[in-house]
């Protein structure tokens, strides 16, 4: 085992927690990268395919732990992001009375 790669999969980790628990109570994903979040997932796979073939050890439950959090911040993502304040809001181009510009904004 490699305390390295050990030391790297739980500075990783000590992040998701929080991220997940930050999801969670806000219920926000503005700004959340799903597209990141599945990259991730893909290389904790490919550590944890890695680590079942070639190199076994106790660093494979870090990939694994990690692993689920990341999951379990998708499964989140999924559920709120059609929650309207995390719609983007995009102003359309009207005028007044008097014809002056003014911007409306519309939900999408």
């Amino acid at each position: 085992m490699s305390i390295f790669e050990a030391g790297m999969m739980i500075c990783f980790g000590a992040s998701w927690p929080f991220q997940v628990a930050k999801t969670y109570k806000t219920k926000n994903v503005k700004g959340k990268s799903i597209f990141f979040l599945w990259l991730v997932e893909i290389g904790y796979i490919c550590g944890m395919i890695h680590k079942a073939l070639y190199s076994p050890d106790m660093v494979f439950f870090l990939y694994l732990l990690n692993f689920v959090l990341v999951g379990a911040d998708m499964v989140l993502y999924y559920i709120y992001k059609n929650r309207d304040e995390n719609k983007a809001i995009v102003l359309e181009r009207s005028y007044d009375e008097q014809g002056h510009l003014v911007r409306v904004p519309i939900r999408h």
